[in-house]
């Protein structure tokens, strides 16, 4: 057999030639693309618009009536005639045909954007630099990046505006000596930046420490029109309400508006599900909020949400009758207002936690899975303690508290669960025990930093704002990060200030009465009458 040639390898001068032919072939094929288009553009202009033209009329006559349609080709055949026996008609129909396509087949993309912001926003950039001055420099420093009449653009690397014309997100860079380890110097930025920027709104601030680079980014308000209803959820998850997008890995479809309304799209908002039952690692929650930042509308939710898979015992110490409308319902063990009944009702929970963990332990001894009635969780809701604890000690009663060691401490075991809200003022009337086994918490309303980091245990991320919707906060479950977080609309179905919507939202909701006991199972105390004696 001949042998074939192997093929020749090229040299290195000779691939530097062919990549060089091969780029400027491209760019010859470039530049001739482009040239054709140039040329071709009329062309490409009044296809467009004839195409666009056809398909009007293609839409007109299927909108129009087929009763309609014989006079309409009269009408049109008439116009046809009277153009082509007009002098000079038909170039005319198609001087005006043309010059209608030429119209409607334009170049409608709008024009990008010129580089840099604009007068104004250049004067709000210049005023955020301007007041980063003196927290940002030194005496010492040769070559400051933040001087009196500097440029703001050195040290600005990224900006964005809303629609408004305000600051949407903002990177900056600091000199590598700010103490930006120090919560007291990132809290003194953090309110100049927020004053600059616009008041009034909520901030996300994300300090680089290795970079020197510190990112703002104002915050779209939660949605607040997210009414009570049924959340896709599992046994043993609650969704407290609902955070900013991007913060949980879950999202759960949901109706907004009034009820009853009917939504074109489904949307899908991103919650803040609890988990609870003997798998949970934050069995008990504490609400905390100042009056009318909606606690009790929280505490509402989860009774709602509860009474699908388990019991609910209510202890209100408010006495406001905001759980009236759960009053002899199915699951609803009882709504305690008074303190005899709240120390009644919660001494029966602590021994039925005891009774619970006997039975599981005595089932887990003989190897038999736990009886039905341990599975069953309980719920414990009781809102503001701290006046019952108060009245119990006028009266030399027993705190009501010290009867919730054991449902907090063994709850978990005997799948209890214990909810309090109590307001910021009674929050030194809460008991050793609610501290220490409360570790989901949640704040609601307007608060400071600090009476935020006290109960949360940590600082939110963003800037709380001075004016809130009610049930607007944040949530921390045990030791994980601060959410924001906005509770679902339900209010008291009872209560005149609550509209239409929302009432029958939660009237919905709510399981039905219980049946009244039948007449034959009735103790009948009246006295029999006499017999005679024989």
């Amino acid at each position: 057999m001949a042998r074939r040639p192997l093929p020749r390898i090229l040299s290195k001068d000779g691939a530097q030639l062919a990549r060089t032919q091969l780029a400027r072939s491209r760019e010859l094929a470039r530049t001739a693309a482009d040239s054709a288009t140039d040329v071709l553009h009329p062309l490409i202009t009044l296809s467009r618009g004839l195409r666009l033209l056809a398909a009007a009329g293609r839409q007109r006559w299927a909108a129009t009536p087929k009763d309609r349609r014989g006079p309409l080709l009269f009408l049109v055949a008439c116009v046809v005639l009277a153009v082509a026996l007009a002098p000079y008609g038909p170039l005319l129909a198609v001087i005006t045909v043309m010059a209608a396509a030429a119209w409607l087949g334009r170049d409608r993309t709008p024009p990008a954007p010129e580089g840099g912001p604009d007068e104004s926003q250049t004067e709000r950039l210049r005023a955020l630099y301007e007041a980063l001055v003196p927290y940002f420099s030194v005496p010492e420093d040769p070559a400051p990046l933040y001087a009196p009449g500097g440029e703001w653009d050195t040290a600005f690397s990224a900006h964005e505006f809303d629609g408004a014309g305000r600051v949407g997100q903002l990177v900056l860079r600091y000199p590598a000596y700010f103490p930006d380890g120090e919560p007291e110097a990132r809290a003194r930025i953090e309110r100049v930046l927020s004053a600059k920027a616009g008041r009034g709104r909520e901030y996300r601030f994300g300090w680089d420490e290795e970079g020197n680079q510190l990112t703002v980014t104002a915050l779209p308000p939660l949605p607040a029109d997210i009414v009570a209803q049924r959340f896709v959820t599992a046994p043993g998850e609650s969704v407290l309400g609902f955070t900013d997008p991007g913060e949980v890995q879950r999202t759960l479809p949901l109706s907004f508006g009034d009820y009853g309304d009917s939504y074109e799209e489904a949307r899908d908002v991103p919650p803040v599900v609890w988990r609870t039952g003997t798998r949970s690692t934050e069995p008990h929650l504490l609400a905390v909020g100042q009056p009318g930042s909606g606690t009790s509308t929280l505490l509402r939710s989860l009774a709602l949400q509860a009474l699908q898979y388990g019991d609910v015992l209510i202890v209100d110490g408010g006495g406001t009758g905001e759980y009236a409308c759960l009053t002899g319902r199915d699951g609803v063990l009882a709504v305690e207002c008074a303190l005899p009944g709240a120390l009644t009702s919660l001494e029966w929970a602590a021994r039925e936690t005891e009774r619970r963990l006997v039975a599981i332990n005595l089932a887990r001894q003989a190897g038999d899975p736990p009886p039905g009635d341990t599975r069953r969780p309980l719920w414990l809701l009781l809102d503001r303690p701290s006046v019952f604890a108060h009245l119990a000690g006028v009266d030399g009663r027993e705190d009501p508290q010290t009867l919730l060691q054991v449902p907090l401490r063994h709850g978990r075991a005997a799948n209890v669960t214990v909810v309090v809200a109590e307001q910021y003022d009674g929050l030194d009337a809460l008991s050793e025990a609610v501290w220490q086994h409360t570790r989901a918490r949640v704040a609601l309303g307007p608060a400071s930093v600090t009476q935020l980091e006290a109960v949360l245990g940590a600082a939110p991320r963003t800037t709380p704002p001075a004016q809130v919707p009610p049930g607007r906060g944040y949530a921390r479950l045990g030791h994980g990060p601060v959410h924001r977080l906005q509770v679902p609309r339900t209010p008291d179905p009872y209560d005149d200030a609550t509209s239409e919507g929302d009432r029958r939202a939660v009237l919905d909701l709510l399981p039905p009465r219980q049946e009244p006991a039948r007449r034959s199972d009735l103790i009948d105390l009246t006295k029999p009458e006499p017999v005679p004696a024989e």
